[in-house]
């Protein structure tokens, strides 16, 4: 066999190793993977959700944001959780990631979970589950949770800067960064559909306002009438780090099409959701969700929400299982 013939049979037993080494890890990912370790884990997560999410049905969107975000930086493992204890920041630190919340509510759930079954239930799935049920508890659609995921050791705040997609995301970017973690168009527009739940603030978009290109002028693919009101009434300046904005005016906790519906009224708050009606493949999709009813939607919502879910998960003996969300193991 010649060098090249040689070096190409290597490659592909290394691709087949690689794609077996993937799909084995996926595999670990099992519904009621605690049903023995820890058999009460979902009914703890769940309970404590619908006791607490229906007085702050924001913080839903806040959890789906937390876990997109999640999994966008070295895969699902709960990396976005770790505090930054000495060195270089992490993930929670960084600038997409600064106006979450609601990690006291995770570290609650989590100490009632280790109350029950120390060191058996990691970080990553107890935010999985949250980001489920605490959708589900708004009244927005359930989805398939696998579990099994194990915590990550590492958190960079320069890796979140890096993939997690920006608002300013023209779809060229948001095509290549979801095709990055294995999503497709599908999948982009779909997610995209979580903004139909929560609060921006107005530095995500007030370039968009008041100084798209630099010269002091408005994004011509947002709504002049649209714009003339935000500038009035909520974001009266460019300098606005503070006011919060719904992302989808007037049914901020209702999971419904209306986001899709003011995507195409040139509505949408960011950049990136305007992206998706600036291609004709994913203005079809958009298209394609209004004309549906809101339980189709929920339906392919929920498989792009499972695909999500088992981006780059740690399984079997990769990682740990953190006693507390915020540290590492010591």
């Amino acid at each position: 066999m010649g060098r090249f013939g040689f070096c190409g049979a290597l490659l592909v037993i290394l691709g087949l190793v690689l794609a077996s080494s993937i799909g084995s890890a996926q595999a670990q990912l099992t519904m009621g993977f605690y049903s023995k370790s820890c058999p009460k884990a979902e009914k703890i997560v769940q309970d404590y959700v619908n006791q607490h999410i229906p007085n702050a049905p924001s913080l839903a969107a806040t959890f789906i944001r937390m876990h997109f975000h999640d999994c966008f930086v070295r895969g699902c493992d709960a990396s976005i959780l770790l505090n930054t204890t000495s060195g270089e920041q992490t993930e929670r630190q960084s600038p997409p990631n600064l106006s979450l919340r609601g990690f006291d509510f995770i570290d609650r759930v989590k100490s009632l979970v280790e109350a029950a079954c120390p060191g058996v239930v990691s970080c990553a799935d107890v935010l999985t589950l949250i980001t489920r049920d605490s959708i589900v508890a708004t009244g927005g659609p359930s989805w398939k949770v696998p579990t099994g995921r194990r915590d990550g050791l590492i958190s960079r705040s320069s890796e979140a800067l890096n993939n997690i997609p920006p608002p300013f995301g023209n779809i060229t970017t948001l095509r290549t960064m979801f095709a990055n973690q294995g999503l497709d168009l599908t999948d982009l527009v779909l997610l995209s559909g979580a903004h139909t739940i929560g609060v921006a603030h107005c530095s995500s978009f007030t370039n968009r306002l008041y100084n798209f290109t630099g010269r002091g002028d408005e994004d011509p693919a947002l709504d002049s009438n649209y714009a003339a009101n935000l500038k009035a009434r909520k974001c009266r300046s460019i300098g606005d780090t503070t006011t919060k904005v719904e992302m989808d005016p007037g049914s901020r906790n209702t999971f419904d099409l209306s986001y899709y519906s003011l995507l195409l009224k040139r509505r949408g708050l960011f950049e990136s959701d305007a992206a998706l009606t600036s291609d004709s493949a994913s203005l079809r999709e958009v298209n394609k969700i209004v004309k549906g009813s809101v339980q189709d939607f929920f339906t392919r919502f929920a498989e792009s929400m499972e695909k999500m879910g088992s981006i780059g998960v740690k399984t079997g003996s990769v990682g740990e299982i953190r006693k507390q969300c915020g540290l590492v193991n010591g």
